[in-house]
């Protein structure tokens, strides 16, 4: 194969390619979980987001360092298994497999609580259902949506956020004047304490994922050494600000932790202060975010299931077939839609609270990634040093496996059960670890024949 088939133009600037992160991240999102975030912190939501945008500024660190080192796809299971070892690779891939293979589940679940919110006489699981069929037919269909109004969508929510940042300051300020509007209640109050915000920064992280996504842009930026990690940085602070700023705003508007709904939380709050006219601006504006970010997380899903059952990872014939006119992973697809339904004996604190387990998995281990890279090559001992190449790391790490610990006991526990059956898989794989797993090839060409088979040790 020509180099010019293999190589993508570099045309993204830092701006850019930040733009993405933050579309990917959809900043909307705070507003979708930010009942369920007041409940677990006793409405102390801003607290929670700092905490968290801390934990994910280590991280993302790390990944500049990582992405610098391997400026190749696959993220944390290429890391990991670059610097580590290939089995612990796979357990790392088989971690961040949790969070693909769920996350349309959360994405949908948030959507039909507010649709169900605004329209309480029709059962959610009417709306859950009709999120997973349409999505499904869309992805089966090869419709790549969601990448079409990314920009729209990205604008769209934007105004949103602005407007109801706007709308809360207003109500505030009308209420009780200027000395409402900075209060040190939403960041801490006589409910709250520090265990309730340590398990809302938990769950806050849900926000956080696919902060990382930009380092698949790798090969198209303008000198990606140094806007690469520039901009997983840039993307977890501007996140993480807005994220701030609007859970202050809102708590604000609505203190404490008591809702009729926490699920759907915020569109109680958009009509308190806009009326029903932005209410409905603010449903349209959540239920558009939810609905195309699930097209693309159901796409990614089953791109990444397909990646594995190409390369042998998982059962070949089911995994690593597409159909015949569509071209599509149907069975992948079809396989992550039948997960969604499993939404319906789910809220979205439980189901954000799994699929973040395996976010703090891939995290912590990429901080770690960076300790044994620094221990292993002497050049990058040189370059950056113990603070930036082993303390920064460590702290992240540490912080991180800190917020895995105060997840839902119930999640952790499921979490623990997905790991386990990754190991059994893994055990199989390599027949009992005297073969290297499968390498799972990321990369955007796929040959008909590419396969990965095992290795002897």
């Amino acid at each position: 194969m020509s180099d010019n088939r293999i190589q993508l133009e570099r045309t993204l600037s830092l701006k850019a390619v930040v733009l993405f992160g933050l579309a990917y991240m959809t900043p909307l999102i705070v507003l979708g979980t930010f009942g369920v975030v007041a409940t677990t912190t006793q409405g102390s939501v801003p607290t929670a987001y700092i905490i968290t945008t801390i934990a994910m500024l280590f991280t993302a660190y790390s990944y500049g360092v990582m992405s610098r080192a391997f400026p190749v796809s696959g993220s944390a299971y290429t890391y990991v298994r670059k610097t580590i070892d290939s089995r612990v690779g796979f357990m790392v891939g088989w971690g961040v497999l949790l969070d693909y293979f769920f996350l349309p589940m959360v994405i949908w679940l948030i959507g039909a609580a507010y649709l169900g919110a605004k329209f309480p006489d029709v059962p959610t699981w009417v709306f859950l259902l009709g999120f997973i069929g349409i999505t499904t037919v869309l992805n089966v269909m090869g419709i790549k949506l969601a990448a079409k109004v990314n920009s729209l969508l990205m604008v769209f929510q934007v105004l949103v956020i602005v407007f109801f940042v706007v709308l809360s300051l207003r109500h505030v300020f009308m209420d009780g004047g200027t000395d409402a509007l900075f209060s040190m209640a939403p960041f801490f109050n006589a409910d709250s304490s520090f265990a309730t915000i340590a398990a809302g920064a938990a769950v806050a992280a849900y926000s956080f994922l696919g902060f990382d996504a930009v380092t698949t842009l790798t090969e198209e930026t303008i000198n990606p050494r140094r806007n690469i990690p520039r901009a997983i940085l840039l993307t977890a602070l501007i996140g993480g600000g807005i994220y701030v700023l609007v859970g202050y705003t809102t708590q604000l508007v609505h203190p404490g932790a008591v809702f009729e709904n926490a699920d759907s939380a915020a569109f109680e709050i958009a009509r308190t202060i806009g009326a029903d006219l932005f209410g409905a601006i603010f449903l349209a504006g959540m239920i558009l975010a939810q609905f195309t970010s699930g097209i693309a997380a159901q796409a990614s899903a089953s791109r990444l299931l397909f990646a594995m059952g190409r390369d042998a990872v998982l059962p070949r014939k089911l995994f690593g077939a597409l159909h015949p006119r569509f071209h599509t992973p149907v069975f992948s697809i079809v396989l992550t839609g039948l997960i969604g339904i499993v939404a319906l004996f789910l809220d979205v604190l439980s189901a954000a609270s799994f699929i973040n387990f395996g976010a703090f998995i891939a995290f912590t281990m990429v901080n770690v990634s960076v300790i044994v890279m620094y221990l292993k090559d002497a050049s990058v001992r040189a370059e950056y040093g113990v603070l930036k190449a082993v303390v920064v790391p460590l702290v992240g790490a540490g912080v991180n496996l800190w917020l895995m610990s105060k997840l839902d006991i119930h999640a952790v526990v499921l979490g623990l059960v997905w790991l386990a059956i990754g190991l059994i898989h893994l055990t199989h794989l390599t027949r009992f670890f005297t073969r290297k797993p499968p390498e799972v090839d990321f990369s955007e060409e796929m040959p008909e024949n590419g396969s990965s088979t095992p290795e002897p040790v």
